[in-house]
Order: structure tokens, then sequence, then C-alpha cells
């Protein structure tokens, strides 16, 4: 769980987003920084048991700068005023499969999979995906992963709409083979934060995506 004073922290951070005023309040984000490595050490000490591919992980491996990157970006606001946590067996140097929770006062979900593969990892899964699509159906058609997630996130920025190159649109999978990102989501109230079986309820809804992370993860480790 999480201090309300942290989730303050990021909402005054929110409407105070300068080096000025975060400066003048270091001791606060001091302060939030502990309270954030301790959510990511409950959230790996739960995990770990449940998905043994994480064991190497630590809480640096899971977490991220508040600074933001502004190079590339119209908005320059200078900081993040969210929360974020990556349990990967690849962690954040390595593209895998793996868990996210995000924290936010305005949008707050968890979610897992393979956000936005780049073109040899892309290939890779649609080729397990083309082999061994009764796999992946039997995933994603599960009651848990139905009940807690029911499909993978669709939308235009993710999804093509004709059939990749090298695939015909009569594929059984097709429909999977057009996706360009393999996560799914599932939003939570910001008020739960802040309760002590914060940790477990999320842990239990993510650990159900193990099986697709799986999956994916297979896709990229095997041999050609």
């Amino acid at each position: 769980m999480l201090t309300k004073e942290s989730l303050q922290f990021l909402e005054d951070l929110k409407a105070n987003n300068n080096r000025d005023w975060f400066l003048d309040n270091k001791k606060r984000y001091e302060i939030f920084k502990k309270d954030y490595q301790q959510l990511v050490s409950d959230f790996l000490n739960t995990m770990k048991p449940l998905d043994p591919s994480l064991e190497m992980l630590e809480v640096k491996n899971c977490t991220f700068r508040i600074n933001r990157d502004i190079r590339f970006s119209k908005d320059k606001s200078p900081y993040k005023d969210h929360i974020g946590i990556w349990m990967s067996s690849g962690s954040k140097g390595m593209n895998r499969s793996g868990y996210y929770v995000h924290i936010s006062n305005s949008d707050s979900f968890i979610a897992g999979g393979f956000y936005c593969p780049e073109v040899d990892d892309l290939k890779k899964v649609r080729k397990e995906i083309a082999y061994f699509y009764e796999d992946l159906e039997e995933i994603i058609h599960n009651k848990k992963f139905q009940k807690e997630f029911g499909d993978f996130d669709r939308n235009e920025k993710n999804l093509l709409k004709n059939p990749p190159r090298g695939y015909e649109k009569e594929h059984p999978a097709i429909e999977f083979l057009k996706l360009k990102s393999f996560e799914t989501t599932q939003k939570f109230d910001i008020n739960e934060v802040t309760k002590e079986d914060f940790v477990v309820k999320m842990v239990k809804k993510l650990i159900v995506l193990k099986p697709l992370n799986d999956f994916i993860n297979r896709a990229l480790t095997s041999e050609e």
C-alpha cells in the first residue's frame, strides 16, 4: 500500500510541475521515494513465489525515474506525476513480456503482456501465434482470464486493418496476428492503493497473466 501523503505528493506535483517547486519539496519527495520502493518490494515478495522467472529482480529493476524524457515531447513538464512498476524476467533493459502497475490520481490500472514490440520481436510473436494459436486461444479463453481481462486491448493504434505480410486473411488466428501490441489492462480505483490488501488483491489479478507472458516469452527466446 501507499500512504495518503504519497498520493497527495503526486497530486501536488501535478499541479506544480516545475523544478523550483520540486526542489522546495525535496524532503517530501524523499519520503515518497521510500514509500514507492517499499511498495515495489511488497509486490516482488508476493509475486516471486508465484512466478519464479522474477526471482532475479530487485527493486531497482522495477522502478522508474521521476524525471521525464522531454527531448521529443511537446509536453515539457519535467516530472512524472504517476508511479510505474514493471516486473519482467527481462527487466527494463530487455524485450520481454511482463506485469505492469500504474498508479495515478487520474488513471490507475494493472496490465500485462508485450507492449509495442520492435519489428524483429513482433515477427517472432506472430510466428509463435501462427503455429501454436491453439495455445494462445486456450490462455485467452480461460475463465479467470476472461473474468479479469477479457481480451487483448484492441484499438486503431495497435491493430492492423489488413493481415500482416505473409499471412492469409483466412488464417484461424488472424485476429491475433493483426495485433501490433500484445497487452491487456484492467483499471482500478485510486482509493484501493491505500488499503492494506492492495498488493495481495492486485497480485491475484496479475498472476492470471502468467500463461500469456510465458507464451510470448517462449516466442522471444526460442531458437529459430
